[in-house]
């Protein structure tokens, strides 16, 4: 994949729910453009273009990030505070994509600027849906700043 063609940042550390993502996005038509990272240091270094995203140009940043709440070495919430926090990253697009269900956090995403926060459902036929519907909404829809 060519750092040029990014358009979704998604970072999500369970191999089982990134694969099932991918395969919903790519079913969708939404996975021509995306970038998997593990954990939430490699979403930094991805956004702030550090480690092995270095020669990523500062022109090229992804149009909507994905983000799940529990990764390892830096959390999601960290990763959506930080992204939310900068004057050049905070108008993208974050969708919370997790397995949480708890109102704290809901609520400390919200507050921190998630623009959606959306529950994993368990059945991969809603799975599947749900994703189709949020690569929908945030790439073709929603009109998002160039």
């Amino acid at each position: 994949m060519e750092h040029t063609d990014i358009e979704i940042l998604f970072a999500e550390d369970s191999d089982d729910d990134a694969m099932l993502t991918i395969r919903a996005l790519k079913k969708s038509g939404f996975a021509n453009k995306l970038h998997h990272v593990k954990n939430g240091a490699e979403a930094i270094d991805f956004m702030y273009r550090k480690g092995v995203y270095a020669s990523r140009s500062i022109k090229e940043q992804p149009k909507l990030i994905l983000l799940d709440l529990k990764m390892p070495l830096v959390s999601g919430m960290e990763v959506l505070e930080k992204i939310k926090s900068d004057p050049d990253l905070r108008t993208i697009p974050v969708v919370i994509l997790t397995s949480s269900k708890e109102d704290p956090d809901i609520q400390k995403a919200y507050a921190l600027g998630a623009n959606s926060y959306i529950t994993k459902p368990v059945e991969s036929d809603n799975f599947f849906q749900a994703i189709k519907e949020l690569g929908l909404y945030w790439m073709v829809i929603s009109q998002l700043s160039a």
